[in-house]
């Protein structure tokens, strides 16, 4: 989950968060900021998988998710890289407007982008702020000593960490600005790679999309293709319906511009979600019965056609009534 999702969430502050204090800031290129939190009081913090995000509450109940950039292992401070989203809810602006000394409530680290340790080689692309979690990928990747390569497309001027990146990658790192470059990297890199080969892809959901269909096109299994969307475009809203909850009996109507989340939230049900986009997982339900309009970009094929789960940020029922495991 990157730091581009700028949508308000409601989760409750639970035991597990943790109360750390922004270090540093510096401001990597306009309209990107990096910010460094470290453990009140000094220490270390939780270590994380390769590829993870932190949720920051920003105001009471509502947090954004960022991924981190910096080392995995016991580390001392957590990096999060933020884009001002002008248009956003206000999480961004927030951060761009912490300072040295202010006290932040996160999340503990957690991942669905995680890479796969006994890969061949890792192709890594990332596009925009996308390049974030593959960042954390790049730092392990040479951590473990993985082979792998990186392809970073970005508008001239607005490519954050490429520093980094160029310590870190040496000649594994491909820079491109513009479509054609990208496809001119990206089609022969798809080409030429030798089995057990992963790809690993975060930025716009039309690239992913793009490079997704590439890939398959070219006889990747799809599951050795990976990605984080930072944006899914998805509305939550369609036909009203009714959702009973199975272990009670109660029933929660769900207007035509409401989510099921936000149904369940208002009902008093408290439902644990970060991005509200169909892309984190991080509110999946059980479903007892009914058909699913899946619209999330986080289950997979062969758990959607199973009908027993379902995203509710972003997904609803496909007709009058359906009945959660709840």
């Amino acid at each position: 989950m990157t730091e581009a999702v700028e949508t308000a969430t409601t989760s409750a502050v639970v035991e597990s968060d943790l109360s750390v204090e922004v270090a540093d800031t510096s401001m990597l290129c306009e309209d990107i900021r990096q910010v460094v939190l470290a453990p009140v009081g000094g220490g270390t913090l939780p270590s994380f998988t390769p590829g993870s995000h932190i949720a920051v509450t920003w105001k009471p109940g509502t947090r954004n998710s960022y991924s981190l950039t910096g080392p995995a292992i016991e580390p001392d401070h957590y990096s999060i890289s933020v884009r001002l989203d002008r248009a956003g809810a206000g999480g961004s602006r927030w951060v761009h407007n912490l300072a040295v000394g202010d006290q932040v409530t996160t999340s503990r680290p957690r991942s669905a982008f995680a890479p796969i340790p006994n890969a061949r080689h890792h192709v890594l692309v990332a596009g925009g702020i996308g390049v974030t979690p593959i960042l954390s990928h790049v730092r392990a990747a040479v951590q473990w000593r993985r082979s792998f390569e990186v392809i970073y497309s970005f508008r001239s001027g607005f490519g954050a960490h490429v520093e980094d990146l160029i310590e870190l990658c040496g000649d594994r790192l491909t820079m491109v600005e513009t479509p054609e470059q990208f496809w001119d990297h990206v089609t022969p890199t798809l080409t030429r790679q030798p089995i057990g080969t992963h790809l690993y892809t975060c930025g716009p959901t039309q690239m992913i999309d793009a490079v997704t269909e590439a890939a398959l096109a070219e006889g990747w299994p799809l599951q050795r293709v990976h990605s984080e969307p930072f944006s899914s475009g998805i509305s939550a809203g369609g036909e009203p319906f009714t959702a009973t909850l199975g272990r009670t009996g109660t029933a929660v109507t769900v207007g035509p511009d409401t989510s099921l989340l936000d149904a369940l939230l208002d009902n008093g049900f408290d439902v644990p979600n970060l991005c509200r986009q169909g892309v984190c997982g991080e509110c999946k339900l059980p479903v007892r019965g009914g058909r699913i309009e899946h619209r999330d970009l986080y289950l997979t094929d062969e758990e959607k056609s199973t009908g027993d789960v379902m995203m509710p940020c972003v997904s609803r029922a496909a007709g009058a009534d359906l009945e959660l495991d709840l």
